[in-house]
């Protein structure tokens, strides 16, 4: 977006119009309202807010459901924007360690901020981009003072904060804005949350991110996690070996998709934690910690189930505490598909039972599936290189029946397990 898109937005009437359009969920919707906005004799800069605005808010309900309709967006910022469920979790977190503000260097539109402030924590943010900057102070106007947004970088913020809370020196030129946002003579009790952008769109967690692909740099952000507590929000595929050891480091899962990596530095930390998977479904949350990676458990022939450890535990390498803890074991030692004779019930793995194995090649498969009558598929796959989506087009789905079919190896054996979800 634009300045002169936001602020030909930010009017009461410019705000009006855009509750009045709604959700715009289609390109043909998109279309519809631009050409009768522009027949009304809105300004071009309104009608592209608006109708931009329109789509990114139903884009959004999916991170901040009911509350986007009331939101302001910038593309980048809602793609890196923390759903607000794991939020309020991080700000849980800060509260109960006993800090009662947090400085958000780098709030994007604002989304960790609403969390924090929801939780009763006093923010103040920055962010480097004018226009973001004020989208995230709009999105956190209903707070009042205990929010507020100042426009400058993580770096000049972070110079001002370690001087408020240490009593160095800085440059007042460089650091006043935030200085005037920070609200306290000294910043005692108060955290740091980054959450560096990512300079690549579109990762995810097969997508391994490294230092070099963040703003501020990692470095500088790790060197300020060592003198603060903080924490800081990464790629779930970040590099492993780049992490700093002293931190604890904690990958999350929403409804069974990695969605980040979060660094958690001084009294933040857990006394004893170094790798946490946090596993959310719905409503409910479980969390597995440890001191280190866990040591893989010892293989074993398929039995009975096949579980499927959370992309969390997988991310964390606590796939052998979830073994044991199941009486499980690996079925391939380079694979994270787990097996055993017992069913079993966790948060932390999806079970199926075993029906039948065969050759992974359509000819067996299609003969097992025509003898258990499936007509509906699942397939799933995990150390083979093949696109399911091509490769049902090879299978004769014809029964009334529905399986999952996983597709892995063991040793050098492709092999194909029909199984049903538990």
């Amino acid at each position: 977006m634009e300045m002169t898109e936001l602020t030909a937005l930010l009017t009461p009437d410019g705000l009006r119009l855009l509750d009045e359009v709604g959700r715009i969920d289609s390109t043909t919707d998109v279309a519809r309202v631009v050409s009768r906005l522009r027949a009304a004799g809105h300004s071009p800069d309104l009608v592209s807010a608006v109708v931009g605005q329109a789509r990114l808010r139903t884009r959004a309900s999916a991170k901040f459901g009911p509350f986007a309709d009331r939101m302001l967006f910038t593309q980048a910022g809602l793609e890196q924007a923390t759903r607000l469920p794991v939020a309020a979790r991080h700000a849980g977190r800060i509260r109960e360690a006993g800090f009662t503000r947090v400085a958000d260097l780098g709030c994007g539109i604002g989304g960790d901020a609403l969390a924090f402030a929801g939780a009763g924590l006093r923010v103040s943010a920055v962010d480097a981009d004018q226009v973001t900057a004020a989208i995230a102070a709009y999105n956190l106007a209903a707070f009042g003072e205990e929010a507020s947004v100042a426009h400058g970088t993580a770096e000049d913020a972070a110079r001002t904060l370690l001087a408020e809370t240490h009593g160095s020196r800085s440059d007042p030129a460089e650091t006043d804005g935030f200085r005037d946002v920070l609200r306290n003579p000294r910043a005692e009790g108060t955290a740091v949350w980054m959450d560096p952008a990512r300079r690549t769109s579109g990762h995810g967690e097969t997508r391994r991110l490294t230092a070099s692909d963040y703003s501020p740099p990692l470095d500088w952000a790790f060197d300020l996690a060592a003198r603060m507590p903080a924490g800081i929000k990464l790629g779930p595929g970040h590099d492993r070996e780049a992490l700093p050891e002293d931190a604890e480091a904690q990958w999350v899962s929403a409804d069974g998709s990695v969605v980040e990596l979060v660094l958690w530095s001084g009294s933040l930390a857990r006394h004893g934690v170094r790798r946490a998977a946090l596993v959310m479904r719905g409503d409910s949350v479980h969390e597995l910690t440890a001191g280190a990676d866990a040591e893989d458990a010892a293989v074993r022939p398929l039995g009975a189930f096949l579980h499927e450890p959370d992309g969390a535990v997988i991310r964390a390498r606590l796939i052998g505490d979830v073994a044991r803890s199941l009486d499980a074991g690996m079925l391939d030692e380079r694979i994270a598909y787990l097996t055993g004779d017992a069913a079993v019930t966790s948060p932390f793995v999806q079970s199926f039972r075993v029906r039948e194995t065969m050759p992974a090649n359509p000819k067996a498969i299609n003969a097992a599936l025509r003898t258990a009558d499936i007509g509906s598929l699942e397939i799933k796959k995990r150390g083979m290189d093949i696109d399911p989506a091509a490769f049902r087009k090879k299978l004769r789905l014809d029964g009334a029946q529905s399986a999952t079919l996983i597709l892995t190896r063991v040793g050098n054996r492709r092999m194909a397990v029909l199984a049903d979800r538990v």
